[in-house]
């Protein structure tokens, strides 16, 4: 009989050790005063209010940057990552990146991909890409939202002609350069 007495008595000791460590003193003081026994549905119970005391600790909040930016910036960073990708040897996703170009809209970034298989391949490295983006463009609120338009061609340039029209497309100021200069294509 003396020996049950000693390992309750143990027991509300390390019981009282382990609420001191992890509890504001207003629980302590309500558990140490209840005789509760460690294996009844009140020492549960108990538990389970010093866990959810000690989920009402407030986090402090990280701000990250919002800068504002262009479309022509994001353009730049996008070309410039599909570039990092042929570095590295990933010509797929690069070629995914390339398909089309991204159009702005506030933070959101919106991209049409030609088929459902290319948008699977496209969400699995899309995390990369937000981080590269949100750390060069200083802008922690940017989105990628892609669309799947089946309509979508290739604008792939295969000849000289071709590749001024991209590029006169992306940039305007070309045909001028090309009559300042009286260059040809």
């Amino acid at each position: 009989m003396s020996s049950v007495k000693t390992i309750e008595s143990s027991e509300k000791e390390v019981k009282n050790l382990e609420t001191r460590n992890s509890e504001p003193e207003t629980q302590i003081s309500n558990l140490s005063t209840n005789n509760v026994s460690a294996l009844s549905l009140s020492s549960i119970r108990a538990k389970k209010e010093i866990l959810e005391a000690q989920k009402g600790v407030i986090k402090e909040q990280i701000h990250f940057p919002t800068e504002s930016f262009t479309e022509t910036e994001m353009l730049d960073f996008w070309f410039k990552y599909a570039q990092r990708l042929v570095d590295k040897g990933l010509m797929i996703m690069s070629s995914l990146l390339r398909i089309s170009d991204p159009k702005l809209d506030g933070f959101k970034i919106i991209y049409e991909l030609p088929n459902e298989g290319s948008k699977i391949d496209f969400e699995k490295e899309k995390g990369e890409l937000l981080g590269y983006l949100r750390g060069h463009l200083h802008n922690h609120d940017i989105s990628i939202e892609v669309i799947v338009n089946e309509g979508i061609k290739s604008k792939t340039a295969f000849t000289a002609i071709d590749k001024y029209n991209r590029l006169n497309e992306i940039n305007p100021n070309l045909e001028v350069l090309k009559k300042i200069f009286d260059l040809d294509i």
